[in-house]
């Protein structure tokens, strides 16, 4: 118990703030699943193939989205360290388990797509956000992103850009145009609150 209570360095987050932030960060996270499955919507990243591989497959998503998430964990290891790897297993199973608690004691009679959309775009924003600030994210594609960019010169941006474009074409052949149309409003949503918000030169995760 010490340990937790321990004084960290002025730059790193204690413990016990990595903790909250992690909890906090992947309930957001969860929260905007259930917006998006109560709409029948999608997203990018790895979240979105999950959230259509779970559609399409009738797996939780929760499951889903740990599995697809393990090959990601060698590469999180040798491009970001220990840390970073230890942090980001911890959220992708944190929220994993938040995705089979919050169907169980809440649920939606009824939300209209673009309610859905935006809410679900706004809590996946402070969701990573929260989990940025405290040196960890939810894996994925992310992950190689980086790693390309720095091994390879491929910007990080065109990456996740053409997977989240592989994304919403499989969404394309599965699911109406207006909710593609809808499921892109809240991507943007969450990429707007990102960028506004997040800047390495004010918060730099530890």
């Amino acid at each position: 118990m010490a340990m937790l209570l321990e004084t960290p360095p002025a730059d790193r987050h204690s413990l016990n703030e990595d903790i909250q932030g992690i909890l906090v960060g992947t309930l957001f996270m969860a929260l905007s699943v259930q917006f998006l499955q109560a709409g029948q919507l999608i997203t990018g990243q790895i979240a979105g193939l999950s959230l259509l591989v779970s559609y399409w497959g009738g797996w939780t998503f929760g499951a889903v989205f740990f599995v697809l998430n393990l090959p990601f964990y060698l590469v999180a290891f040798l491009r970001m360290g220990l840390r970073f790897t230890i942090k980001t297993f911890a959220a992708v199973g944190t929220m994993t388990l938040w995705t089979f608690v919050l169907p169980q004691v809440m649920g939606f009679s009824t939300l209209h797509p673009l309610a859905g959309a935006v809410l679900a775009g706004i809590t996946a924003g402070a969701g990573l956000l929260a989990l940025f600030r405290h040196g960890a994210t939810l894996g994925g594609v992310g992950i190689v992103a980086l790693w390309l960019q720095d091994a390879k010169g491929i910007k990080a941006g065109w990456v996740q850009l053409s997977f989240d474009a592989c994304v919403f074409l499989l969404a394309i052949m599965m699911f109406e145009p207006m909710t593609v149309f809808y499921s892109l409003i809240g991507a943007a949503v969450t990429n707007i609150m990102i960028i506004t918000n997040h800047r390495r030169d004010r918060y730099i995760a530890r």
